[in-house]
């Protein structure tokens, strides 16, 4: 089996097909031992008419007793070894399999880790979690075609020749039956490829649909939104059952087919037979062995029909996975170092500097404009922003992520303990734990779980308000203490006491280090050393707060409608968490612990 923790190796990543046989001959000793048992399996059922024959023929007929028994003792015998090998066979074909799926799951979490930020903008999140829920699984299934299928094609080559040594009518009968299963099945393969691909485009449609309804149901209430949604999903949902039909109606023909071919060929092959004995050309041995030769036949058809079926749906899988691992990361030809300390960083897009060790507080009339400009001092779009006089695009990528971490409301929170979630990569102390959680104003979060630090989360912090998850995440960046901390909306969804209490410890906990807000509180924005006003995607001032409201009527006008809890904005750029900025403000969230909103999002890179 694979190691958890070992290298799974590097994907073909030329096709589907291809795919598949690097997942075969990446585990080439069990492949082969597959095959190998089930060859002998398969072949070894066909075993038991001949002896059968062998029994009636020079047992039964000639009334020889002790060759009767003889011969049933062989049977006896060749049954138990053959039973054996039937369960040596499915437990290597399980270990083949689950290799496989988890080999698959290796390789799309680590390339997935590899993309990093750039994974939301080239697709979408109902498409990985399709590949992880189904795709992995039914690829998987596909390498039965390893050990049954081989198994299958041998086993009906070696009762072709038994046939023929019988009658050679017989054998051509049998033989042509490849060509008949081709002919029948080969068009079904090929329409359950195609069905199944847009099945599969469509259950990953569906998948994005309902995580956005699960994470902001409670905004969408509080807009009046959700029938809105809700009929999307329906639509949705109703297509995507009406294409399961239409997969299922080829599916159906498939499973029939694979029952009844080998019903029809034995039918065939016993009616022949039987007139081939009445006319005395076969003894009764030889009709006996004929019968028994067909009736073993309907396992490896039926292998043989199953095993086409899920490669065409394994095929299908493995095209998705393969699309998926095509992706590539956003090119890094940067070899520069960083600056060695404290430096201005600079946007000369929007003209906004930002001054080291110092609380910059950027206020936009359209909040798309200020998260521009976090993504181009973060290095998460292309830029000409320079960090202490040097590009960042020609720093080395790894060492700008080392020392500039963004903030941004859509990144992950993963299950795991409370302290888990906030520690990151690093392995904080308990002081330091407490202090970045008082900054955060999180103590009561930590208080009401029980367990506190060592509490379980869900997934995304589903039994957290949305509050309590904005300030687990801001505990979590406060933690990892990096030389500049690029935050967008970090108090969105509390209400005005905590978001003042936060404010103040903000400030306390990043005295000295370079630290970015995206905000339009007249609450953080008192606090800001400094405030760069946007408009049209550009500084249109710069101050002190108090400064900027009193000379500049934009400015004045922008903090006094978010005082009023009215502004619009985030959701224009898809930040469905910055509720309260984003047109939400109204939403009273769900009252528990300081909330102001029911939304709320991080930035996938965030998470470590």
């Amino acid at each position: 089996m694979i190691d958890a923790y070992g290298d799974p190796g590097t994907p073909d990543r030329r096709g589907g097909w291809r795919y598949l046989w690097w997942l075969v001959r990446r585990q080439p000793g069990r492949s082969v031992a597959g095959a190998v048992l089930g060859t002998g399996w398969m072949v070894l059922l066909a075993a038991p008419p001949y002896l059968m024959a062998h029994a009636v023929d020079e047992g039964l007929v000639r009334g020889d007793l002790a060759a009767l028994a003889g011969w049933c003792a062989v049977l006896v015998a060749l049954g138990g070894f053959n039973a054996w090998l039937g369960v040596m066979r499915h437990r290597v074909m399980t270990r083949v399999r689950m290799d496989a799926n988890f080999r698959t799951v290796k390789v799309v979490v680590g390339h997935a880790v590899r993309l990093g930020a750039a994974l939301p903008r080239r697709t979408g999140a109902g498409e990985v979690v399709t590949i992880g829920v189904g795709d992995v699984q039914q690829i998987g299934t596909s390498l039965t075609a390893v050990g049954p299928g081989v198994g299958g094609v041998v086993a009906y080559a070696v009762v072709a020749g038994l046939l023929l040594s019988v009658s050679v009518r017989l054998a051509v009968v049998v033989l042509l039956g490849v060509p008949v299963i081709v002919l029948l099945v080969g068009p079904l393969m090929r329409r359950l490829q195609g069905a199944e691909a847009e099945y599969r485009e469509r259950q990953g449609v569906l998948t994005a649909r309902i995580g956005d309804l699960a994470g902001g149901l409670r905004v969408l209430n509080g807009l009046g939104g959700k029938e809105l949604l809700a009929g999307a999903f329906r639509r949705d949902s109703a297509r995507l059952r009406e294409q399961g039909y239409r997969v299922g109606a080829v599916t159906s023909w498939l499973q029939a087919l694979g029952t009844g071919l080998p019903t029809l060929f034995l039918a065939v092959v016993t009616w022949l037979a039987a007139r081939q004995a009445a006319r005395g050309e076969l003894t009764v041995g030889e009709l006996v062995a004929v019968y028994g030769y067909v009736a073993v036949l309907v396992p490896p058809v039926g292998f043989l029909v199953e095993c086409g079926y899920n490669l065409s749906r394994g095929v299908v899988a493995a095209r998705r996975v393969v699309r998926l691992l095509q992706l590539e990361p956003e090119p890094d030809g940067g070899s520069a170092d960083p600056p060695d300390g404290p430096a201005v960083l600079y946007d000369p897009d929007s003209g906004v500097r930002v001054e080291p060790g110092r609380l910059t507080a950027l206020a936009a009339a359209d909040p798309a404009d200020a998260v521009e400009v976090v993504d181009r001092l973060g290095r998460y779009a292309p830029s000409d922003a320079v960090w202490g006089g040097v590009r960042l695009d020609a720093m080395a990528l790894p060492r700008v992520r080392e020392r500039i971490l963004v903030a941004d409301p859509e990144a992950d929170l993963f299950a795991g303990t409370l302290r888990e979630v906030v520690a990151g990569a690093g392995e904080p102390g308990e002081e330091e734990l407490l202090r970045a959680v008082r900054a955060a104003v999180a103590d009561d979060v930590v208080r009401g779980l029980p367990g506190g630090f060592d509490a379980d989360l869900d997934a995304q912090g589903r039994n957290l308000s949305g509050g309590q998850r904005q300030r687990v995440r801001l505990v979590r960046a406060l933690l990892a203490d990096p030389e500049v901390l690029l935050a967008v909306e970090p108090t969105s969804a509390l209400d005005a006491h905590t978001e003042a209490a936060v404010a103040d410890g903000l400030r306390d906990a990043r005295a000295g280090r370079t630290t970015v807000v995206v905000t339009t509180s007249p609450l953080l924005l008192d606090r800001a050393d400094a405030v760069c006003f946007l408009s049209g995607g550009r500084v249109a001032a710069v101050g002190g707060h108090a400064e900027l409201l009193a000379r500049e009527p934009g400015y004045r006008a922008l903090v006094a409608r978010d005082a009023e809890g009215g502004t619009e904005g985030t959701a224009e750029h898809g930040t469905e968490g910055t509720a309260e900025r984003a047109g939400y403000a109204g939403y009273e969230g769900d009252g528990r612990d300081g909330d102001r909103t029911g939304g709320d999002a991080e930035r996938q890179g965030v998470a470590g």
